[in-house]
């Protein structure tokens, strides 16, 4: 039982770890660690096993806190020093996983209205994106209420299947707060947060669930097309003072980034 109980610590650790880089699913860690299924199952139905169930995934959210934090105190260091290459790498592991979200969106069919669906919602995302970017320049204003909305993108990360919503809390210019939130403790964002992924979780798991049973094709590339938007949003077009090793840096970050997303989403596709 004890052994147990310190396996799910340590898997949750690692699917924590998930929910906060992007192109890094924490559906596809679960997946591999081979809890995915009955974690949605869990959101869909809450009521149902109740107690059982949060016996169950107690371990598992404390080892994911645990495992945000602890991953934080790098992420926080390489930003605050290296964040136009780093940014790179984030920009590698969600186009790394390009080819699984594309599998996984036509895996119910595929037709000229799902193309036009994803091209639409992506030259829209584009517009959208670049709107708010001008309006907010380059970074949105954090306060309890967009850190809450940082906590329902994270967990919308478990809800639908492949997606990491955290390039959109690059775009927004929180990602590095946010890190460094985690790191210090800072109860004024780590809270926020956890009230953000509770309601995404409440108002959603069952709505996303419906959505997908009805009309999945439609949905899922109308999704893809404002991630690949935001991340399209969050390359870095500012280099100054870098030289020639600085930009190979960025190209190195870029391949490697995009060979881990490739194989999260290899290892997701097996094992769930």
């Amino acid at each position: 039982m004890k052994k147990d109980w310190i396996l799910r610590f340590i898997k949750g650790m690692f699917i924590g770890s998930g929910f906060i880089l992007p192109g890094v699913s924490g559906g596809a860690l679960a997946a591999i660690f081979g809890i995915y299924e009955r974690i949605i199952e869990f959101l869909a139905n809450i009521t149902k096993n109740f107690k059982e169930n949060v016996l169950f995934f107690f371990p598992i959210g404390l080892g994911a806190v645990f495992g945000i934090i602890l991953f934080s105190y790098g992420v926080s260091f390489l930003l605050g020093n290296y964040e136009i290459i780093m940014m790179w790498f984030f920009v590698g592991c969600i186009v790394g996983t390009i080819p699984s979200l594309w599998k996984e969106a036509g895996k119910n069919g595929r037709t000229k209205r799902e193309i036009i669906i994803f091209i639409t919602s992506f030259v829209l995302g584009i517009i959208g994106l670049y709107l708010g970017n001008n309006i907010a320049n380059g970074n949105v204003d954090q306060n309890f209420f967009t850190w809450i909305i940082a906590g329902m993108l994270i967990s919308l990360g478990m809800i639908v299947p492949g997606l990491s919503p955290s390039n959109f809390i690059v775009y927004m210019g929180m990602y590095k707060s946010m890190s460094d939130g985690f790191k210090s403790l800072d109860f004024s964002i780590i809270l926020p947060i956890l009230i953000g992924m509770g309601l995404s979780i409440i108002l959603f798991s069952k709505l996303v669930h419906f959505i997908f049973k009805k009309a999945y094709p439609q949905l899922f590339h109308f999704i893809i097309g404002i991630v690949f938007a935001s991340t399209v949003m969050i390359i870095p077009t500012s280099y100054p003072n870098f030289d020639l090793l600085g930009y190979l840096s960025c190209v190195v970050l870029f391949i490697l980034g995009t060979g881990l997303g490739y194989w999260m989403s290899i290892l997701e596709e097996k094992y769930k």
